[in-house]
């Protein structure tokens, strides 16, 4: 596995300009930092390459002065220009192995996997994470299939050695629970985006995160 920089998905805010409440990119991530979160994903469909660059930019710019992880979706050609700290691949998109010869060793990969048997070829081809789910089932995204579980989840996290993430219908009461079943982070779109107050609701659920891990290490006593 290639030597990538450091980075925390604990908290992993995924934009959709849809469902934030006519407030820009900017505002939601601007205020998703100031609750805590970790990792902050562009995602944006519809968007025309020039704009979806320029936008990447600004996000860049504000990621970097606050020390957060900056990761673009399919976008790899966007995601060297502004100098993302990775990239983020779907089903639909270059292949892992193929991303991971193009990219920077240590540029960060993820890619999102549905089963045991992809997450262990991901890994195979260089992913530096997983983005595993839909959980829960999601009206954010139309192409996850039927929901994998927090027992699928937990499947996936057992069967590789990278970190998981896990994506879809995650929201403060069920951010717990994902992460009690493995995963190293929770991926968070309407529930930041859609929320009145998102510094608060990403704080909320930053605390979820935190009060699971400890119920993980004592238990582990």
């Amino acid at each position: 596995m290639p030597a990538v920089k450091p980075f925390d998905l604990s908290v992993y805010v995924i934009t959709d300009a849809r469902l934030s409440r006519g407030r820009t990119n900017v505002e939601v991530v601007t205020e998703a930092m100031a609750g805590g979160a970790t990792c902050i994903q562009l995602r944006e469909k519809g968007l025309s390459t020039r704009d979806y660059f320029h936008l990447a930019e600004e996000l860049r710019e504000l990621t970097m002065e606050k020390g957060v992880t900056f990761i673009v979706n399919d976008h790899l050609d966007i995601a060297l220009a502004v100098g993302a700290d990775g990239v983020h691949l779907g089903q639909e998109d270059l292949p892992a192995s193929v991303a991971r010869r193009m990219i920077p060793p240590e540029m960060i990969l993820g890619v999102t996997a549905r089963n045991v048997h992809q997450a262990k070829q991901f890994q195979e081809a260089g992913a530096t994470y997983l983005g595993v789910g839909a959980v829960y089932f999601t009206g954010t995204k139309n192409n996850t299939g039927s929901p994998i579980g927090l027992q699928g989840l937990a499947e996936i996290c057992r069967s590789v050695k990278i970190p998981v993430v896990g994506v879809g219908g995650i929201n403060l009461e069920r951010a717990g629970p994902v992460i009690a079943a493995g995963a190293s982070g929770v991926a968070l779109v309407s529930a930041v985006a859609s929320a009145p107050n998102i510094a608060r609701a990403v704080e909320e659920i930053a605390h979820a995160v935190d009060q699971a891990r400890l119920h993980q290490r004592s238990s582990n006593k």
